[in-house]
């Protein structure tokens, strides 16, 4: 059996989170080995009447992982991740990073769709949708899940695939980890001629040609935009653009990008997913503050782009952004009932992010200034918080009927307590 801890330098480590807001205490922490210690734990919890966590990454900025006065799995140690290359599938541990994931993947000559940061948990990622680099080419993380390994509340473990609890499958891609414990899964790689990516920055008037390449542009291309506060102190757009396929057609749609307008500053070219990650890794490294808003957009009407430049405007600590992840191309060619995730219409997911310093007294602007995006329309609801379940239903859509229905054959006793939270 695992580590039981409740007191302690590995227990503070492992309460010690991205969000460095997050101060949930345990009462133990079990440190999980492998699947027998994962069902160990969830049996040990039901017996003893306490709440239950899962952590992975531990990067849920609402601090679910953590769980105060009950029993957190620590997923941590398990983080293998094994690659056939004659079917191109990773087979992915439940506490894997993305960067994990990228790395071992980038070693075997694949790629793997992942968000854009690396210290997420995989799993996590995956079951909440994830958008990321490659999702027009390739789909979201949750398209690329063949199948999961799950421990359900009465401990018993189970398979979920095309045969074997295709509801359970369906439920995991894109319903959040709602239904059990993912202690492995399969998720399926890609193989790319290249990878450009850099980083342009314009402007901010330039934001409704940037529309196009966003919602519109090749599968081969996903650009993600957002804002920053220029030496003048106003607000100027960012565009990083990723293109996975031939690096010549790359380079000449890179360059069209530029012409937008005139480019503050522009830098693409050949890199590769583990250092895209690690490069967003840097930019918001764990411990600070944090909370963060996402809303979803179909396009850059005057109420979205009045709203954004208002809210760049008004950002209060400069460690905060503003960032646009567009869905289009192969993720929206998903029938939406064919996953959970169900908003396949091209759109933008606006994320709001607060960063600021332990100690900052500013604490209650910051947060307000995170709610301030809430004039656009809906959530996203793997990133709204735990008191949002009407906004949550909502975003799910027409699906949320249906995942109701799984959420009570596989966890009637609602034990499970995850982003996106039915």
């Amino acid at each position: 059996m695992g580590d039981m801890l409740t007191a302690g330098t590995e227990y503070d480590a492992v309460r010690t989170i991205w969000n460095g807001a997050v101060s949930s205490r345990p009462l133990a922490v079990l440190r999980c080995a492998d699947t027998a210690d994962v069902q160990t734990g969830v049996r040990a919890a039901q017996e003893r009447g306490l709440p239950l966590s899962v952590r992975g990454g531990g990067h849920d900025w609402a601090g679910r992982a953590l769980v105060d006065g009950g029993l957190t799995l620590d997923l941590s140690p398990m983080r293998q991740v094994s690659i056939d290359p004659a079917t191109a599938v990773a087979t992915v541990a439940g506490g894997a990073t993305s960067a994990d994931v990228a790395a071992a993947a980038q070693r075997a000559g694949f790629v793997a769709v992942t968000g854009t940061a690396g210290s997420v948990g995989m799993a996590g990622l995956t079951l909440g949708g994830g958008y990321g680099p490659l999702s027009g080419r390739f789909g979201l993380a949750a398209d690329n899940l063949l199948s999961a390994e799950v421990v359900l509340a009465d401990g018993t473990l189970v398979t979920a695939d095309e045969e074997h609890a295709p509801e359970l499958l369906w439920a995991l891609r894109g319903g959040g980890g709602n239904f059990g414990v993912v202690t492995t899964m399969r998720i399926q790689l890609h193989a790319v001629p290249a990878i450009l990516a850099g980083m342009i920055m314009f402007r901010f008037d330039v934001l409704p040609d940037l529309e196009e390449s966003l919602l519109r542009g090749p599968d081969e291309l996903t650009v993600q935009a957002g804002f920053i506060t220029a030496p003048t102190g106003e607000p100027a757009l960012f565009a990083a653009p990723t293109w996975c396929g031939d690096p010549e057609a790359g380079a000449r749609v890179l360059h069209q990008l530029t012409e937008l307008g005139e480019p503050l500053m522009a830098q693409v070219g050949s890199t590769t997913m583990t250092d895209q990650l690690a490069q967003i890794d840097a930019m918001f490294p764990a411990g600070r503050h944090v909370e963060i808003g996402a809303r979803t957009v179909t396009g850059l009407d005057r109420t979205a782009q009045e709203t954004l430049l208002d809210a760049a405007r008004a950002k209060t600590s400069p460690l905060s952004a503003i960032s646009l992840h567009s869905l289009h191309g192969a993720a929206t060619r998903v029938p939406a009932d064919a996953t959970a995730f169900r908003n396949r219409t091209p759109h933008l997911m606006v994320e709001t992010i607060a960063v600021w310093e332990p100690g900052d007294t500013d604490e209650d602007q910051h947060r307000a200034w995170v709610r301030g995006t809430d004039r656009l329309p809906s959530g996203y609801p793997n990133l709204l918080g735990p008191e949002d379940t009407e906004r949550t239903a909502a975003a799910f859509g027409p699906n949320a009927e249906r995942l109701l229905s799984a959420k009570k054959r596989y966890d009637p006793d609602l034990v499970f307590h995850a982003p996106g939270r039915l």
